[in-house]
Parts: C-alpha cells; sequence; structure tokens
C-alpha cells in the first residue's frame, strides 16, 4: 500500500514560516510514513527545501484570478498530487480557493477555513489568538494532538569568515518597505549602537539587501545587511549576547533559535497576534516608536 500524499500550505511570509515550525514538525510526527510537500511561495522555496519535515517544495505562481491558464496550470498541479489530506496553515482568502482547483470528485480532507472542507476550524476565536495558537488549535481539530517545539537546530552555516568578536549583539533595524511605521526611528539605533561599543560589545546590524541604506545612518554597528543566509541566522543568534529589532520576519529567526531577543513593536502589529517566540524574549510596544527611548531599551535588556 502506497504511504499518504500530505500537503501543507504555507505561502509566507518569512516571520510566519518561523512561527510554523511547531506545526510543521507537529504534523511530520502525527504522518511518520507519509509523504510530505509543501506549497509555498518562491522566495522562501529553496530555504524550505532544507527542512527536515518536508519531501518535496511546491512553488505556488500566484496567478491571478482572471489567468485562468494559470489558474489551471496550478491546479493540475495539486491535483497531479494525489492528496489525500491538506493542511493549509495560511488560511488566506488566496490559499481557501486553492480547495476549489481540486476535482470536486477527489478533493481531500481539507484542513482549514475554506467553505465545505472536511475539517474546518470552526473556533470563533481564531482571529484574535496568536499565530501559533491558532495554528494549534487548527490542528488540534484535524485531529493532531502532539505538539512539538519549534526547533531550528538544523539550520546551520559557517559565520567565522565574518570575524565577529566574542562579544556581539545583533540589531535588526528594517521592516517591510511598505510598513515603515514598524520601525524604530535608525538615529536611536545609532545611539544604541554608541552605547554597546562603550560597554565593549560590537553592534552587528542585519536585514535584507533592500535595507542596506539603513547602514549609513547607523555608522557604529558592523554592517552585515544583505550578506546573511537562513543559516547565518540562525548561527548568529546562537553566538550573540542578544538582539534588538523591530517586528520583521528575522527577529523570528533569531528568537527561536535561542538568542535574548527584544523585539520593538507599533500601533502598526499587535505583539498578542503574532510576537516571536523563544527561549528569553520580551517585548516592548509604543503607539509611536518615535516615542521609545534608547535608555528604555538598555534597561530591557538581559543582565
Amino acid at each position: 500500500m502506497a504511504p499518504p500524499n500530505i500537503l501543507v500550505i504555507k505561502l509566507g511570509a518569512f516571520g510566519n514560516i518561523i512561527l510554523s515550525l511547531s506545526a510543521f514538525a507537529s504534523i511530520r510526527q502525527h504522518h511518520p510514513g507519509a509523504l510530505i510537500s509543501v506549497l509555498t511561495s518562491a522566495p522562501y522555496a529553496d530555504w524550505l527545501r532544507t527542512f527536515p519535515y518536508f519531501d518535496e517544495v511546491l512553488v505556488d505562481p500566484r496567478p491571478d484570478w482572471w489567468d485562468f491558464r494559470a489558474l489551471h496550470r496550478l491546479g493540475r498541479m495539486l491535483a497531479d498530487g494525489h492528496f489525500s489530506r491538506v493542511y493549509d496553515l495560511q488560511t488566506s482568502g488566496r490559499s481557501s480557493r486553492y480547495f476549489r482547483l481540486f476535482p470536486a470528485k477527489h478533493r481531500p480532507e481539507w484542513s482549514g477555513i475554506a467553505f465545505g472542507c472536511a475539517l474546518p476550524d470552526r473556533d470563533p476565536k481564531r482571529n484574535a489568538m496568536h499565530d501559533a495558537e491558532r495554528q494549534q488549535g487548527q490542528l488540534r481539530q484535524a485531529g493532531i494532538t502532539a505538539f512539538l517545539p519549534a526547533d531550528l537546530s538544523w539550520c546551520t552555516d559557517d559565520i567565522a569568515r565574518f570575524g565577529l568578536p566574542s562579544a556581539f549583539a545583533l540589531l535588526v533595524p528594517g521592516s517591510s518597505p511598505n510598513r515603515l511605521a514598524k520601525r524604530w526611528p535608525a538615529a536611536r539605533y545609532q545611539a544604541l549602537a554608541e552605547r554597546l561599543l562603550e560597554q565593549g560589545i560590537q553592534p552587528v546590524l542585519l536585514g535584507t539587501g533592500s535595507e542596506a541604506p539603513l547602514a549609513a545612518e547607523i555608522p557604529a554597528a558592523r554592517n552585515l545587511i544583505g550578506q546573511t543566509s537562513f543559516g547565518d541566522l540562525a548561527e548568529l543568534a546562537r553566538a550573540a549576547r542578544f538582539a534588538v529589532g523591530n517586528d520583521t520576519g528575522p527577529m523570528h529567526l533569531i528568537a527561536t533559535a535561542g538568542c535574548p531577543s527584544i523585539t520593538l513593536f507599533s500601533r502598526d502589529s499587535d505583539p498578542l497576534l503574532c510576537a516571536p517566540g523563544g527561549p528569553w524574549t520580551r517585548v516592548l510596544q509604543r503607539p509611536d516608536l518615535a516615542d521609545l527611548s534608547v535608555e528604555d531599551v538598555l534597561q530591557s535588556l538581559p543582565g
């Protein structure tokens, strides 16, 4: 008898993928002999191929709803997987519509919020829950009752090439370019970096390549923006004294990898729904992050 084929849908974004690590591991544990595929967006496909939970990575081309040919190709790719069960961990309008791309007579058991699915998440409070808690509740309703902790021990790389001192701290000053209200002012990061240098701690900037201009505003820190892999981020997190950053994807990875982390939130996002997890995490929130002082951050650092 062939093993069952399982599909997990997680299209993004970066932080949401990190918040799904426990769900990924728990699905694998619940289906030990299954062939498990994940459907994700192109920016995360190569990284998800390194995850120990999936046998195959499928890339969602994110077709426009009026592009019937592209939708047909996506539907054919999904149907060819012969999936017996789908765990839609994205639970967005887009991912829920994919339920209808399967032939009506051959729709798999679907865990999510798609209308008419076999394993719906019926919790009326699901949209008021933290992302990780919501996913756990969804999986319970689909019959998964044993949950593993989020784990990044498999995510590694060699950071010796950076030549960092033994005492360094991570600063993550960026965010989505469409949500600049999530950023603590760069001048505050510069002031924090100067204070850390006075204490003998080398500040290190992290972020994506598009955030490179921030380095010019924070010259006191060593600039690694755009120079790190996902494995580098995990290894840097394990070696750093602590991390301070905005509510953005790298902070989720850094905190989950075990680095003591302080994440800064404005009114633009809610830590009750999406705060990073990890063994030592703290949230500092101000409606306007311009009102958060360097002293507030320094006083919150781990001793």
